[in-house]
């Protein structure tokens, strides 16, 4: 059985890759970069066209990398948070695009509502090494119940935007995973004045949407878009091990609507984080995304003992990794990633 999946992997990654269409191909182009130009050297600000994400030709573009863990204080994942870390995922994974998970859940400890200066720093380091390294970044307000901390969401996105809107790396996710709350009455409203607050400072970058139970109801935000404002597109989480064909589906009738989707979190194992790696699920996933040329990163950048984790516990905070460094998860997404 392992065999098989195996070979059942490598075969699925080579199908997708040959069955690319026309609008693939271009993306292709964009994104192969010669060795002395950075991702985001070639395919410069990104915008929303229609359901799809494109560079600065016009050409529709994915990426994809790595989502690093909750940047709370003293949770022992803010140690990734440097530039060493997105240097190797750049260099050995190919990554093209990471995602610093900015803890602002009211709920715990040592998040950016506890910690802000701490939490901020490590956040900001991670964007400079993107920067620097010429990779998209996504910067997340990563929380269950952002609508509780409006006027801090505001008031960081400004600061975010302020400092580095003129930068074409930089997308704005406002809202990690809404719970099982309206889309009408909670999330679009408190979206909107998010949004309102970064385009007074930054007119163009992309920004990044969530949606309706834990981002999976994109379907239900493709009915009532966000309008007035240019670049938005809206999030889908799945977890492989959980999230199957109906996700799929509704991802579907989102983009049959004409919004634009980005996975800016996805998972090897279950819903929880925890659990084996379901392979032919995940793969599933990575057909559906190379199809409709969606953007993804992998959870998560972190040592945690659990599934979801990339790397055992105790590995390196510099990079580096040996492949007995990297989990199961690691080894199956580094391929994935890498191959994108």
């Amino acid at each position: 059985m392992r065999i098989y999946i195996k070979t059942l992997s490598l075969f699925m990654i080579l199908m997708i890759a040959s069955c690319s269409s026309t609008t693939a191909t271009k993306m292709t182009e964009s994104i192969n970069t010669p060795d002395s130009k950075t991702v985001v050297e070639i395919n410069g600000s990104l915008s929303v066209k229609g359901n799809q994400v494109v560079n600065k030709d016009g050409n529709v573009v994915s990426f994809a990398g790595n989502s690093f863990f909750w940047s709370n204080t003293g949770w022992e994942g803010e140690k990734y948070y440097n530039k060493d870390v997105v240097k190797w995922l750049k260099d050995d994974w190919n990554a093209t695009i990471v995602r610093a998970a900015m803890a602002a859940e009211p709920s715990i400890d040592g998040g950016y509502l506890e910690d802000p200066e701490g939490n901020m720093q490590r956040v900001e380091r991670l964007v400079d090494a993107a920067i620097d390294l010429g990779l998209y970044v996504i910067v997340d307000w990563h929380s269950h119940q952002a609508e509780n901390t409006e006027a801090e969401a505001i008031d960081f996105f400004q600061k975010i935007a302020t400092k580095y809107g003129k930068h074409p790396n930089i997308i704005y996710e406002i809202y990690n995973e809404p719970l099982k709350v309206s889309w009408d009455d909670v999330i679009k409203p408190y979206s909107e004045k998010v949004i309102a607050a970064i385009r007074a400072i930054d007119k163009e970058n992309l920004i990044i949407v969530g949606t309706p139970k834990w981002s999976q109801d994109v379907d239900v935000a493709s009915k009532n878009p966000i309008i007035g404002y240019n670049n938005i597109a809206y999030t889908l989480h799945f977890y492989a091990g959980t999230h199957k064909e109906n996700l799929r589906k509704k991802a579907k009738i989102a983009l049959d609507n004409g919004i634009a989707l980005m996975v800016t979190e996805w998972g090897t194992v279950n819903a929880n984080g925890d659990g084996g790696v379901a392979k032919e699920s995940t793969l599933e996933w990575m057909k559906f995304m190379k199809e409709n040329n969606l953007s993804h990163c992998n959870w998560a950048v972190d040592d945690k003992k659990e599934g979801a984790s990339i790397i055992h516990p105790g590995t390196s905070a510099k990079g580096n990794w040996k492949e007995s460094d990297l989990t199961e998860t690691g080894k199956f997404t580094k391929e994935l990633i890498k191959n994108w």
